[in-house]
């Protein structure tokens, strides 16, 4: 049993696309050393939307990451970066599935704050997951 979380963020601007890729290339390497990891990987769906996947050995160890000194740093950047961003949480085996990640977004997830949200963000629509280019895993480190 795993405690699973999966996030999905939509940038408002290419330009913040390079910040926005290091950001997050340094919270996956802070989730890759974290402990408590399990597996994970980052997803380009395309039009500008990344998805996130990781399972860890329960909650607590979820929330240790999060509030890490890397992770936290770059959460409040994306009230102005994105334009949608939503999140969910759930207990059972980790997924790898991006089709079954997106039905449970779709079903599941709950809306962040962001500055200046779309119309299918107030409305919690999801477009349908067009996968623009493969995962990327998020690498276990020491």
């Amino acid at each position: 049993m795993a405690f699973n979380s999966i996030t999905r963020l939509r940038l408002r601007s290419f330009f913040t696309l390079p910040a926005f890729l290091g950001e997050a290339r340094a919270s996956a390497a802070q989730a890759g050393r974290s402990a408590g990891f399990i597996s994970g990987a980052l997803l380009l769906e395309g039009r500008m939307v990344f998805w996130t996947r990781t399972a860890w050995e329960s909650a607590d160890a979820m929330k240790a990451y999060r509030d890490g000194e890397v992770h936290r740093a770059a959460m409040p950047k994306l009230a102005d970066w994105c334009d949608e961003a939503s999140v969910a949480h759930w207990e059972g085996e980790p997924v790898s599935d991006w089709d079954a990640v997106h039905a449970r977004m779709v079903a599941e997830g709950r809306l962040s704050r962001v500055r200046h949200p779309t119309a299918a963000h107030t409305a919690k629509q999801f477009s349908p997951l067009k996968r623009w280019a493969p995962e990327q895993p998020i690498a276990r480190s020491a």
